[in-house]
């Protein structure tokens, strides 16, 4: 258990027509190796889908501590003090590409709502990339400059 520091966003790295459920990501993440990534949990806390909706698919229950049964293996080495989001879509060569350019208006206004929320209940919390924890590009957008877009505050991004 730790003090919950970072939101860490995440892209499903799937095509824009792919519609994701939670029975995939468990299939994804839980299957035995090879055919999955064989952990004993889910990778995210939630999903942002294509159409906005918000998919909940490991509880938590929204204090500062990130409890045993919340922690999700999204980013080694900060997961016992992180929550995970991912969007579904993401999936381009390009990992410098602008955020409308791989999700849809309705992700960025879910997303936006979402992390607004988060910072209201964790104001000393982090929002940061997968990327800023692993050599990948994940979530394939600059997170930094497309929350600044939107007025937040530079304190509170990586």
């Amino acid at each position: 258990m730790g003090k919950l520091t970072y939101l860490v966003i995440h892209c499903l790295d799937t095509p824009p027509n792919m519609h994701v459920t939670k029975k995939m990501l468990q299939d994804w993440h839980m299957s035995p190796k090879p055919r999955g990534r064989g952990w004993d949990r889910l990778g995210y806390s939630d999903i942002i889908h294509r159409d906005g909706t918000v998919e909940n698919v490991t509880a938590y229950d929204g204090d500062d501590l990130v409890e045993s049964d919340e922690i999700t293996w999204g980013a080694t080495g900060v997961n016992s003090v992180s929550r995970h989001i991912s969007l579904e879509g993401g999936k381009g060569e390009n990992p410098t590409k602008e955020f409308g350019e791989m999700f849809t208006p309705e992700q960025a206004n879910s997303l936006v709502k979402y992390v607004k929320d988060f910072l209201s209940k964790h104001p000393t919390c982090k929002i940061a990339g997968h990327y800023n924890f692993a050599a990948k590009p994940c979530p394939n957008f600059n997170v930094r400059k497309f929350f600044l877009g939107f007025g937040f505050d530079a304190k509170n991004l990586m």
